[in-house]
């Protein structure tokens, strides 16, 4: 009786090999692909190293996308910009600086934003409330603010569907990216801390709380519009201008660390981005 013939699986086990072998260079060779829009709040103004695009004061190392992308391997298009708001999405800020859409493109992976605050003029709105001396030696920004009919939380309440028609808008231009969206920080804790930081008590949590109001729409927005929402007010508590400064991660009117006044510090987009990295995961 004739013995079976025995095939040799070398061949077969070196071809598999091969196979596994080319998806892996594959991989490593196609990162992900991470574009980063938004304001100050993301561009990190004055963190070392500044980005040679002195326009946009942004932190080439050190905002929450640079730190979101080392942790996540990806290749960051970083087009975050100081003073943009939602309209430079789509048009030219300073005239120079391409709308922020131009980045997105249909294979990006990963989008995240940060927006809103310059629409509603907080950090104008904040810049008022400040007062050297305790009560009753100044002006309330909340009275004056009450005074008017509380302009401030009507613009953000007539704000929030154009971040929606955003949000719809890069769904569109990448189908297939995951969709972050970060809000803003506690900037300062439940009745301030004057005259560490010279803001009234009162002022203070009229402040954080039209903050807080800012992030409800965008928290809202972002779940109607298909994004993950970041909430960085939560990471941040505990964290405010109020904290000593080693503790801080925003800066109160005057700096203890290189960052912008009322913005992140290195720390802050540190944890800030950290948390970006785990949402996009």
């Amino acid at each position: 009786m004739p013995r079976p013939r025995l095939i040799s699986t070398a061949p077969v086990l070196a071809l598999l090999a091969c196979v596994g072998l080319g998806a892996t260079t594959a991989g490593a060779a196609d990162p992900l692909e991470y574009v980063a829009l938004g304001d100050s709040a993301a561009a990190g103004p004055l963190i070392p190293q500044v980005d040679p695009n002195l326009l946009c004061l942004r932190s080439r190392d050190n905002d929450y996308p640079a730190v979101a992308a080392r942790t996540l391997g990806a290749q960051l298009t970083d087009v975050t910009c100081s003073g943009a708001t939602t309209a430079h999405f789509t048009s030219r800020q300073f005239g120079l600086v391409s709308p922020q859409f131009d980045a997105l493109k249909p294979t990006t992976d990963l989008v995240s934003l940060t927006i809103g605050g310059n629409d509603v003029s907080l950090v104008q709105l904040t810049l008022g409330c400040l007062n050297l001396l305790p009560e009753p030696l100044g002006r309330s920004c909340a009275d004056q603010e009450a005074a008017k009919g509380n302009p401030t939380a009507a613009k953000i309440d007539a704000w929030a569907p154009a971040l929606g028609t955003a949000l719809d808008t890069i769904h569109a231009r990448s189908p297939h990216a995951k969709v972050v969206v970060a809000g803003y920080g506690t900037y300062i804790r439940p009745g301030g801390c004057h005259p560490t930081q010279p803001i009234w008590s009162r002022d203070a949590d009229f402040v954080q709380s039209l903050v807080n109001r800012l992030n409800a729409a965008l928290r809202t927005q972002a779940e109607a519009h298909g994004a993950t929402y970041v909430d960085i007010a939560a990471v941040s508590e505990g964290h405010d201008t109020c904290a000593a400064p080693a503790q801080r991660y925003l800066e109160g009117l005057i700096p203890t660390s290189p960052a912008a006044p009322l913005h992140p510090n290195a720390a802050g987009m540190a944890a800030f981005g950290a948390a970006v990295a785990a949402a996009a995961r």
